[in-house]
């Protein structure tokens, strides 16, 4: 069984020596263990330090496309290097490396095709009180979304399996981590979670400048992903709200009519109109998203198709392929790896 640890970077060549001494080199039931760095466009040192680590196998990008576009392309340098799991870690060593093993044993024991590390948030020093609380109330959304029960769907700590990266088709640039997780519930994948500390705090977080816009964005991701797999939640939602609002004007407008004066109150009439035409209007884009639902899934399983007969699964894994991968070409031939 073949293991990628893929470790996207973004100018980690003070970190990266860390991350990489304290990746597992032997893991019970793997047979080989290989290092994947994803260079999201650093301007340092980074490559020149992976390889004096031993590092043969990369990625580059030659400018910053963000985390979600590196995981992609990673993913897919993986599976051509043939991998049965693929285990995405952090260059800054946010997260403890060792506990690799663990998290790729419900996978190997065949009871998770997705295994997702728990940070344990409240325990970590550096997070405030209302990040903490944020933490939890995206993971208890992202959960709804899913189907799932995870304590911390933001972590980017993970193992994956051949067979769930078949599946999955991230679309988002900014961050994988909750799409993944919707994705795979809604295609009905065992996900489990493992509780880890993580390392401490080496540097700000570059996937956003604020805690405000991270929020905006986990939001943006999480709406996106609830109106592809659950567009009528969303849009039942919306017509409701706006059907009540809407009568609400006029039952105003009856009650005025049977006072004395009553007077026109035209107002009520045309804001109550409004907003129940909007209403009328979330129903069809409802039924419209449920379609193309529909339409999308029969998309993923081509998809799905495409990408067993170019990757195979299982015994049909192919070897290591040498040259440039799909997302951009690697600094050196793949002629080294480390085993087990």
């Amino acid at each position: 069984m073949r293991l990628v640890v893929q470790v996207p970077c973004l100018n980690e060549e003070e970190t990266l020596p860390a991350v990489l001494e304290t990746i597992p080199t032997q893991i019970p039931g793997i047979d080989e263990i290989i290092v994947l760095i994803i260079d999201d466009g650093s301007s340092d040192r980074t490559v020149e330090v992976a390889r004096a680590h031993g590092v043969t196998h990369f990625v580059r990008h030659a400018r910053n496309r963000g985390l979600g576009r590196s995981f992609h392309d990673g993913v897919q340098r993986a599976l051509e290097l043939g991998a049965d799991i693929v285990v995405n870690t952090d260059g800054d060593n946010q997260y403890p490396q060792e506990r690799i093993t663990d998290l790729v044993q419900p996978i190997i024991a065949g009871t998770a095709d997705i295994v997702i590390a728990d940070r344990q948030v409240h325990l970590v020093e550096h997070f405030s009180g209302p990040k903490v609380l944020l933490q939890k109330i995206g993971s208890r959304i992202v959960n709804r979304a899913a189907g799932t029960d995870l304590p911390d769907a933001a972590s980017g700590f993970r193992a994956y399996s051949r067979e769930s990266l078949m599946l999955l088709n991230t679309i988002t640039r900014f961050s994988y981590c909750m799409e993944t997780i919707i994705q795979a519930g809604n295609k009905k994948l065992a996900i489990s979670s493992v509780p880890i500390r993580t390392n401490a705090k080496t540097r700000e977080s570059r996937l956003f400048k604020s805690t405000y816009q991270h929020v905006l964005k986990s939001a943006g991701a999480i709406i996106r992903a609830y109106i592809m797999y659950k567009p009528y939640v969303i849009f039942s939602a919306s017509a409701l709200l706006f059907g009540v609002l809407g009568l609400l004007p006029f039952v105003r407008y009856a009650i005025l009519q049977l006072e004395d004066n009553p007077g026109s109150h035209l107002q009520s009439l045309l804001v109550g109109t409004v907003l129940l035409v909007m209403s009328f209007l979330s129903i069809i884009i409802g039924i419209v998203g449920d379609l193309l639902r529909t339409n999308r899934s029969l998309i993923e399983d081509t998809l799905e198709h495409t990408k067993k007969m170019r990757f195979g699964v299982g015994d049909t894994a192919p070897e290591p392929l040498e040259g440039r991968s799909l997302a951009e070409p690697s600094l050196s031939r793949p002629t080294a790896s480390k085993t087990a």
